[in-house]
């Protein structure tokens, strides 16, 4: 297993530190696992993440598949390129109640234009509750990005 990234920076940017306390990432529990090109993977808490109903909320689902999709895309392209999320989606097969989460990112198209990953997030008993896509757009890097 690879050893969590506790550096602020996704791929080749570093994360201002102005706004690295304000990270949704971590105000939902997420704690990255694995981070290589090929597959990221992040653990976050149901408990504090739930809707009304008691189930984990499909927007705690959205927030973890948008997070592990953009660090996959971030370390699949060239040096001077950016990803921008241009689309996501997120089919919710299962509800889940308590326990941790496991969401594992695979990129399934790397272009110049564009990259897209699936994410699959499973419960505790490995059992699939929500299937996501992301695609982003790939643009020149901000100055000094």
């Amino acid at each position: 297993m690879t050893e969590p990234n506790t550096s602020k920076s996704i791929g080749n940017y570093v994360i201002d530190p102005a706004f690295a306390d304000q990270q949704l990432n971590d105000k939902v529990g997420m704690q990255i696992t694995e981070a290589t090109p090929e597959r990221v993977v992040a653990t976050m808490p149901v408990k504090g993440n739930l809707q009304p109903f008691g189930l984990l909320h499909g927007g705690a689902n959205a927030v973890l598949a948008e997070a592990l999709g953009s660090i996959c895309a971030a370390l699949n392209v060239a040096p001077g390129r950016a990803p921008l999320g241009l689309e996501l989606s997120c089919t919710h097969h299962r509800g889940v109640r308590s326990g941790i989460v496991t969401g594992v990112a695979t990129p399934v198209h790397g272009g110049r234009g564009t990259i897209t990953v699936e994410i699959v997030i499973m419960d505790e008993s490995e059992r699939r509750s929500c299937t996501a896509r992301l695609t982003c757009v790939v643009r020149d890097a901000p100055p000094g990005a």
